[in-house]
């Protein structure tokens, strides 16, 4: 999860170095994508052999819009807002998938994943400062990317059941990539051999990074791995600070605290709801 922290936030820098250059959002999100189609040779295979369904079509196709839509948004708000505020307000995806599940999977609230959400809305809260500062575009952008970024993974849970995980991981990258596609065409500027190196870099981060995060949630429960991605908001303001010449802003760091508290908060619950289910009761263990 170290390492995952360190790739994400490499990613960060290299959008946020690009981000002032000539290339607009929607195309570098493009490039990004059609990039990292290279490290989906290895999965063709699966793919191939894979039999998708109609409705298994519909829900793919649906992520990846919607997917794309966050991506967008996500490159835009790098060129709007500083890296720590991008980073904290990342971190609302998780909320909004828990009351996603709520609305549409019919998983119970209980009154303490109800506070924990509160809570990291009332970081939210702090970041933004209503009323107090100016709410940029940057600001409303990211709200949006984590409730698209959200709702992609909902979807990816319904995706999952229903086919292997590579599939759905394949075609995650294949659907987003068509769905940049048209948005990058109308805006589109013929990128330099430096610009597609610098978005290159990005996709190998990027993979390098979901790689990790992958290896570490099979060695180690969430709860042990969630609290360690706060490391990734102290890397971001460390990197803004002395990089990119950003402000240490002390409630943008204590806001993304509040939030990523109450997503590990979350995150225990959940697992100790599952292991309850699982778990036989005392009387079962007696020989």
């Amino acid at each position: 999860m170290l390492l995952t922290g360190l790739c994400f936030v490499a990613v960060t820098a290299l959008v946020k170095t690009m981000g002032s250059g000539r290339l607009p959002p929607a195309e570098m999100a493009f490039l990004r994508y059609l990039l990292g189609l290279v490290f989906l040779l290895p999965m063709l295979g699966a793919v191939r052999r894979a039999r998708v369904s109609a409705r298994m079509w519909g829900l793919f196709a649906t992520r990846g819009m919607v997917h794309s839509a966050g991506v967008i948004l996500w490159f835009y708000a790098m060129t709007q807002i500083p890296l720590a505020e991008v980073t904290a307000m990342n971190y609302l995806s998780p909320v909004y998938v828990t009351l996603g599940a709520a609305l549409f999977l019919g998983e119970r609230l209980a009154v303490r994943r109800v506070a924990a959400v509160g809570a990291a809305l009332i970081g939210a809260l702090i970041i933004l400062r209503p009323g107090f500062r100016e709410i940029s575009p940057g600001h409303i952008a990211m709200l949006f990317t984590a409730l698209a970024f959200g709702a992609s993974y909902l979807l990816a849970k319904f995706t999952v059941d229903g086919t292997n995980p590579t599939v759905v991981v394949a075609m995650l990258s294949i659907w987003v990539t068509l769905g940049l596609a048209p948005f990058a065409l109308a805006v589109w500027v013929t990128p330099t051999w430096g610009e597609i190196g610098m978005l290159f870099g990005v996709a190998c981060f990027a993979t390098a990074g979901h790689y990790s995060m992958t290896l570490a949630f099979a060695a180690a429960p969430l709860t042990v791995t969630q609290p360690v991605t706060f490391l990734q908001l102290v890397w971001a303001t460390a990197l803004g600070a002395l990089v990119f010449a950003e402000p240490v802003d002390i409630w943008v760091v204590s806001g993304g605290g509040v939030i990523l508290a109450a997503v590990s908060f979350i995150t225990w619950r959940e697992a100790v709801l599952k292991r309850r289910a699982i778990t036989p009761p005392e009387v079962a263990t007696k020989v």
